[in-house]
């Protein structure tokens, strides 16, 4: 269930940056993706993996870009996600 929450996730984050950055796919693939790396990995793991110490600069800058493309505002929080999650896996 988990990896296809993933590559569903990933292929509606995919399409909706074909599709001149379509804020309602984008969000769709993020809460995809989200939910299943909590089926793959567990809440606590994943909960522990986002917030440690040293990632929580990049794990502010994922979740507000989240925030930002739910708020409809696609580009600007394509973004910051794509900051935050470089920053996340370095």
């Amino acid at each position: 269930i988990g990896m296809g929450l993933v590559s569903f996730g990933l292929f509606f984050i995919l399409f909706g940056m074909l599709l001149y950055f379509d804020s309602v796919l984008l969000a769709f693939g993020n809460i995809l993706f989200l939910s299943g790396l909590v089926f793959i990995i567990g809440f606590r793991r994943t909960f522990t993996f986002f917030f440690q110490r040293p990632k929580l600069k990049g794990t502010s800058f994922f979740f507000g870009g989240v925030l930002i493309v739910l708020m409809r505002w696609p580009l600007l929080g394509m973004l910051l996600e794509a900051y935050g999650f470089i920053t996340l896996f370095r």
